[in-house]
């Protein structure tokens, strides 16, 4: 088994409300490999925040163990911080200073050589537009910038909380190169968020929280492989297949242009049985499923109070 970074177990978050208890996170095991981008996926409001805090000291755990690089936490949280950073708040810098000029600020406060702040620039992609003041940035160049804050006393660990929320694409896409390219040289990356087309792009590997409590966790390719794969027909009569395919146990879905198969049936036994009906596929298409429909299908059967997804899920566990 590869390294663990980060490690949960059986950890639980209880807040007193005036209406009674509230449970933030209940008893979650999370295990976050060494190397490359995690995902820590789940709705807004199932404890992907909470979790964060309580991995930084910022929120008192309930019950449970955490560690970081194999140490307790929060006992043994100064040992190890020096080799974490993170983006968990609004980044706060000085408005009137130039982008530059704050990260030579912080880099001598942590006594960090003056050459860390032009590698955390060049990393972010910021190099260019580094003596603009900060208070001229768009929000998604003061994400990288906050990123890079973090980049200058070069961290093993960077943990990320829905560092795109409110960037337009063209952020959003900053962004993920930039948390890619990280990934890429060796840090490791956690990275929280409930936008799923954006995370199966950079993420190796993930772990889908709701309410509280994980649903599923593993390699993103491994999670998606336990779904079955659909398959796009187009065939030249669509109704009469249709008919043929349901009888053989598929089920079947249809659209003006194509049918949508799903079930056990191979594409070779598709053709199969519509060939020996005297039906003729023109297009047979694997349609594998996305990090998103796997996501909804968790967290919806999670609201419905269901002991597992609609069809159940290989290569996932509770």
């Amino acid at each position: 088994m590869a390294d663990l970074v980060i490690e949960t177990h059986g950890l639980r978050k209880d807040y007193r409300t005036r209406r009674g208890t509230r449970t933030a996170v209940r008893d979650l095991d999370l295990a976050v490999p060494a190397g490359g981008v995690h995902g820590f996926l789940g709705p807004n409001g199932s404890g992907k925040t909470t979790t964060i805090r309580m991995l930084l000291g910022l929120a008192r755990a309930t019950r449970g163990e955490m560690r970081l690089f194999g140490q307790p936490v929060p006992r043994r949280l100064p040992a190890v911080m020096n080799r974490v950073g993170a983006v968990v708040e609004n980044p706060k810098f000085s408005p009137n200073l130039t982008g530059r000029t704050n990260l030579q600020l912080l880099a001598r406060t942590i006594a960090a050589p003056p050459s860390r702040v032009d590698e955390a620039l060049a990393t972010v992609s910021l190099t260019g537009r580094d003596r603009e003041r900060f208070k001229s940035y768009s929000l998604g160049m003061k994400q990288r910038l906050a990123i890079a804050a973090t980049l200058i006393k070069q961290p093993d660990l960077l943990i990320l909380d829905e560092p795109t929320n409110g960037l337009d694409p063209a952020g959003i896409r900053e962004i993920r190169d930039t948390i890619r390219d990280l990934g890429a040289a060796g840090v490791t990356v956690l990275l929280s968020s409930h936008i799923l087309a954006e995370v199966q792009q950079v993420c190796d590997s993930a772990t889908i929280i709701g309410n509280g409590r994980m649903l599923a966790s593993g390699r993103v390719e491994d999670l998606l492989s336990g779904t079955g794969t659909a398959h796009r027909v187009v065939v030249g009569e669509p109704d009469r297949a249709a008919s043929v395919l349901r009888a053989a146990g598929a089920s079947v879905t249809t659209d003006a242009q194509a049918l949508r198969v799903e079930g056990d049936l191979a594409g070779a036994d598709l053709t199969r049985l519509l060939g020996e009906q005297g039906l003729w596929v023109a297009e047979l298409t694997p349609v594998r499923q996305d990090l998103e429909s796997f996501f909804l299908d968790l967290t919806s059967a999670e609201e419905l109070g269901a002991d597992e997804p609609r069809g159940g899920r290989k290569g996932w566990r509770r």
